[in-house]
């Protein structure tokens, strides 16, 4: 009897957190601008603007455009220098940002809630009236090609474009967010008016902001300071560039490196399909491991244990990437050039085994560990972007620090969700959908995604042992021996 009024306290006390969430409140402008916020009484908060616009939006002759916006974007506006600015974000304490995504932008200010006003005013004004002068273009070519250098050396970063540049060859999302060094030389400032009049419209953005917020307070801010943004034009917005997944590989082999960098990735489903959420609770089940873990053998993933008993890497995580049309599950690994050729083998087998046989037991272990993660990211205990899948594919801009870190987990899930789904979802239907995941469903979705099909390779460093593509896709099925 005691043990079940306990049960029962304890759901009730879970009730209650989840009606105590604060409300996600949602209005849309007249040119189509959505307004969302999430009041939580904070004494700071976060806002920002979302901007359905990324490098997928441009050609190859703009390629890096928007991300050359982006820097642009804190050297100064019409009312404002750039030291101006500077000087203003700092006396307020607060902290001005920005990055660019594959398919979005976002520039956000962290402030007291007290300043909300001028927070607004400053995220309109670095929008809506950056000067763009031709001598802050020419400066900041020169800090983007430095950026483009130090985003070589990171090998990580250079393995996920190179899968991209593979897996969606010829299209939008096989390009980097940076472009190409003579797109960074060439690029002025018509080519960024023109990105500008083209993809920054009022239905293409979303104004979120969290912490100490009112919502109707935010909305007049809104009307205020964005209510003159260019709504859809007749014709309607440019349409997506659609972007076609091909099975295939791209190596460079370097024998004076001391690892090999891989990644192994299959066509996934975009952000609002049905599978997403299977394929997010297959992706916890691969899991990621690195040698600093303790207790390897004992942990939940079984790559993992058998990783780290055979001594197979360095470190592996798995990633689930998503786009509005399509995405990239796969697994990311750096090993010793003699223990490859068995990590793949591994890699595959776990693939295989989600399609054929993975337990009740196994699924509810990942399930509790995705929402786990979920909710601690929210309270920025893992504030890790890679989580929500954008992973290795966007680059930040900052303006100066503060340690004002709350709110804003929160202000970019509003944000990317109402561009991803036209709405936030509520944490007690997202952990409902992960909670109707069973293993069956893991097995069917897995079987479509993975099962038989070509994935894209990328691979950096001495990969001598690397199997041949042909190989690798033949590891895509069950071979009975």
């Amino acid at each position: 009897v005691h043990v079940g009024t306990g049960r029962l306290r304890a759901s009730q006390a879970a009730t209650e957190v989840i009606l105590n969430v604060p409300e996600t409140r949602v209005s849309p402008l007249g040119n189509g601008l959505q307004v969302a916020s999430e009041d939580s009484g904070l004494s700071t908060c976060t806002v920002g603007l979302w901007i359905d616009a990324g490098s997928r939006y441009e050609n190859e002759k703009n390629n890096g455009t928007a991300h050359f916006l982006e820097h642009m974007a804190f050297k100064g506006t019409k009312k404002r220098s750039q030291l101006d600015l500077e000087l203003e974000i700092e006396n307020m304490g607060a902290h001005l940002n920005a990055y660019t995504s594959r398919e979005q932008t976002v520039y956000y200010a962290k402030a007291f809630s007290k300043d909300l006003p001028r927070a607004v005013e400053i995220l309109a004004d670095i929008i809506q009236n950056s000067t763009l002068g031709e001598a802050e273009i020419e400066r900041e070519r020169g800090v983007i090609l430095r950026e483009m250098q130090e985003v070589e050396t990171n090998l990580q970063e250079v393995v996920f474009d190179y899968l991209h540049a593979t897996a969606y060859q010829k299209t939008a999302l096989g390009r980097t967010i940076l472009g190409p060094t003579e797109n960074i030389k060439s690029i002025n400032r018509n080519d960024l008016v023109e990105y500008i009049t083209t993809h920054y419209k009022g239905p293409r953005m979303v104004l979120a902001a969290a912490g100490g917020v009112c919502h109707d307070e935010l909305l007049d801010l809104a009307k205020c300071h964005f209510g003159n943004l260019p709504s859809a034009p007749e014709g309607g917005l440019p349409p997506l560039p659609p972007c076609s997944f091909t099975g295939s590989e791209m190596r460079v082999r370097d024998d004076k490196m001391p690892l090999a960098h891989v990644a192994l990735a299959v066509e996934a489903a975009g952000w609002a399909h049905p599978h997403t959420i299977p394929l997010m609770v297959a992706n916890t089940l691969i899991g990621n491991w690195d040698r600093s873990f303790g207790g390897g053998v004992n942990l939940s993933s079984k790559l993992a244990q058998i990783a780290c008993h055979g001594n197979l890497c360095h470190s592996f995580q798995s990633f689930n990437t998503c786009y509005t049309d399509t995405g990239l599950w796969g697994l990311y690994m750096v090993c010793e050039p003699s223990t490859l050729q068995d990590m793949v083998h591994f890699v595959q087998r776990e693939w295989i085994r989600l399609c054929t046989s993975v337990t009740e037991n196994e699924v509810a272990r990942a399930k509790n560990l995705l929402k786990t993660n979920m909710l601690l990211q929210l309270d920025g205990e893992i504030y890790d972007r890679s989580f929500y899948s954008q992973g290795s594919c966007m680059l930040i801009t900052e303006v100066c620090f503060s340690p004002i870190l709350g709110s804003t987990p929160i202000c970019e899930d509003i944000g990317r969700q109402m561009l991803c789904y036209k709405r936030r979802i509520p944490i007690p239907e997202l952990e409902a959908r992960i909670e109707a995941v069973d293993a069956q469903t893991i097995r069917e979705v897995c079987t479509k995604y993975i099962y038989d099909k070509h994935p894209a390779v990328a691979a950096i460093g001495p990969i001598e042992q690397l199997p041949e593509y042909n190989k690798i896709c033949s590891g895509m099925y069950w071979l009975r021996e």
